[in-house]
């Protein structure tokens, strides 16, 4: 198969956000792709460039990037060997597994699978898939906003666009994914939780720092370091970092899951919190954000790393 491997998800409105906000809201629907999140545009596009002759890829990935590196390998069929680390629940494992991929678990943090990732490209000659940082990644992903501005049509545009950041490759697909639609003028809001929040933390020191740890449960957004690129785009187009609790984006998540019938990860309850914690009304009277917001668009960007046992034991450890 030749690809694209990403299909156009659907841009729904939510009625609970809508009301919430007092504005439309849409859903991208991103949790919807063959892979489960968004992480699919981005790795099918840079594997379609760069391995189609290849004897396998190797991806770090704490779940999401894993899933879309496997299935797209299995679709092109070349072998894929996927890096975890220990914090990768033990149902992604064997959902990359059953992809037809070989997982390995090294170290306990994302940066420390990339590190052996790196390795075994360069020992046992495989193309290496970086999970967020790489430009046809964020070109892949840039087409997450192409889809959302055929789907609103003519003479709509976002209010705002809310996204979840972990290593800030999504981030920068968004951006250039508004600067080609035209909309290079519209807001980002991009959320973390406290504890994964390298973007944050480097908007703050105005320039790139590596944080000691991970101490967020959702583990999808743990780079301990955000990309290069994204740090450049915040300081270039108008992005406003937010950070939740882990509360808050597990709040999300089981608001979501009762009003909108779809159970994501936390990393996406981050997103999802902007609204449910009442950050963009925050930003309304702060007047960083307008009163009279036009669409709300969400980027619902998935995960492979929740089901309703994993949830129920965030609960168990979040909620006491």
């Amino acid at each position: 198969m030749a690809g694209p491997f990403h299909v156009h998800t659907p841009l729904l409105e939510s009625t609970g956000m809508s009301k919430r906000l007092g504005t439309t809201v849409y859903m991208k629907m991103e949790n919807s792709q063959p892979s489960g999140s968004f992480k699919i545009r981005g790795i099918g596009h840079l594997c379609q460039k760069l391995a189609s002759e290849s004897k396998g890829v190797v991806c770090s990935s704490g779940g999401n990037a894993g899933m879309a590196a496997a299935y797209v390998a299995r679709k092109m069929g070349v072998p894929a060997t996927i890096i975890v680390p220990s914090s990768t629940p033990q149902l992604v494992v064997q959902r990359i597994q059953d992809q037809g991929a070989t997982v390995k678990r090294v170290g306990k943090v994302w940066d420390d699978a990339n590190a052996e990732a790196l390795r075994l490209a360069d020992d046992d000659g495989l193309t290496y898939v970086p999970p967020f940082d790489h430009p046809l990644l964020w070109q892949g992903h840039s087409s997450v906003v192409t889809e959302v501005a055929r789907s609103l049509g003519s003479g709509v545009k976002p209010g705002t666009v809310v996204v979840s950041v972990g290593g800030g490759g999504l981030l920068c697909g968004v951006v250039q994914g508004l600067k080609s639609a035209g909309w290079s003028d519209v807001p980002i809001l991009a959320m973390e939780t406290v504890g994964a929040d390298c973007f944050n933390a480097a908007v703050k020191a105005g320039k790139r720092v590596t944080l000691d740890d991970i101490t967020s449960e959702a583990a999808c957004l743990g780079a301990k370091t955000v990309c290069q690129k994204a740090f450049e785009y915040s300081q270039e187009v108008n992005i406003i970092s937010e950070l939740v609790t882990d509360q808050q984006a597990l709040h999300a998540v089981e608001t979501f899951l009762d009003e909108e019938r779809v159970l994501v990860e936390m990393a996406c309850g981050a997103a999802l919190a902007a609204v449910y914690s009442g950050v963009i009304t925050r930003l309304q009277s702060e007047g960083r954000l307008p009163t009279s917001l036009g669409p709300v668009v969400v980027i619902v960007c998935g995960g492979s790393s929740v089901d309703t046992k994993q949830l129920s034991s965030l609960r168990t450890k979040l909620l006491g």
